[in-house]
């Protein structure tokens, strides 16, 4: 749980960062990449390709190319099809994907992990809904694959790591997710990238340096050692935590209005599904079946 919370905040940060000094200066494509290969310089020099077998690396190596390569590259071009209140209002449904997609990789099914998904996609709502334009079926559809390639990275991890041994250094082989990452993300930018829309002030470069090495370098790595370490329904939750957290830093730093009536409302829905969660799983400890 304290690495979920820990990333929460991170990228929280982050992506006032994003706001304030990238989006629409740096090519979106161009800032996924040099993110991802930084990322990737992080977790190379530890490396040690002996501790995996062909298709564990493989397999590894696809988590990476589909949460970070794949749903990017849905998540920009929703940029284009949709306002971005639009855009951070389709996002919410992640919870209930992670949900169901983690019950049916560990053949199971778990009607509280879903119960308090849902929680947390009304607490989401409640602070970013802002109403829909009409003709925005395209962009749904386009959010929704980048909500599906980030739990199915999160969830195919947790099913990776179940089948690997309890003391395998992480860190030792973590590399192979970003080489992943990369043979999405550079394609993507030879394709659909923009070579005059670069950075061209040091705090740009700042910025990107700071979210490849961090944000998205230690941010993934920690995210998704939380995502073993905990539940379904807490990953889940934990999902929309930025949402509150995100804004919180805006209001906070920026100054950026928000509706605090609404961000407490929604936290403290949240902040509900995850007690209804750890309730259910204390009973379950307490009185197993």
């Amino acid at each position: 749980m304290a690495y979920l919370v820990g990333v929460t905040a991170l990228w929280a940060f982050s992506f006032s960062l994003i706001g304030v000094y990238l989006a629409g200066q740096v090519d979106s494509y161009f800032a996924v990449l040099l993110r991802v290969g930084l990322a990737a310089l992080v977790f190379l020099p530890f490396l040690r390709p002996s501790l995996l077998k062909g298709k564990q690396r493989l397999a590894l190596m696809a988590l990476g190319a589909i949460q970070l390569g794949i749903m990017y590259t849905f998540f920009y071009q929703s940029f284009i099809l949709l306002s971005v209140p639009e855009v951070l209002l389709f996002t919410i449904f992640t919870p209930i994907y992670i949900a169901l997609l983690d019950d049916l990789l560990f053949g199971r099914f778990t009607p509280i992990y879903l119960l308090s998904a849902g929680l947390a996609v009304l607490g989401a709502a409640v602070i970013r809904y802002d109403g829909v334009d009409s003709g925005f079926w395209a962009g749904f559809l386009v959010v929704q694959g980048a909500n599906l390639c980030f739990a199915i990275g999160q969830v195919g991890y947790r099913r990776l790591a179940a089948d690997l041994p309890a003391d395998l250094p992480w860190h030792n082989v973590f590399g192979w997710f970003f080489i992943g990452a990369m043979v999405i993300a550079l394609p993507v930018f030879l394709l659909f990238g923009n070579s005059a829309a670069l950075p061209t002030t040091g705090v740009q470069w700042g910025v990107l340096a700071w979210l490849g090495l961090v944000a998205s370098g230690v941010g993934y790595f920690a995210w998704n050692q939380g995502a073993i370490r905990v539940d379904a329904g807490t990953l889940a939750v934990m999902n929309n935590a930025l949402v509150p957290a995100g804004l919180a830093v805006n209001l906070l730093i920026w100054n950026r209005e928000a509706d605090v009536a609404r961000l407490l409302l929604g936290a403290g829905i949240m902040a509900a599904s995850l007690w209804l969660n750890h309730w259910w799983l204390q009973r379950q400890q307490a009185h197993p079946a």
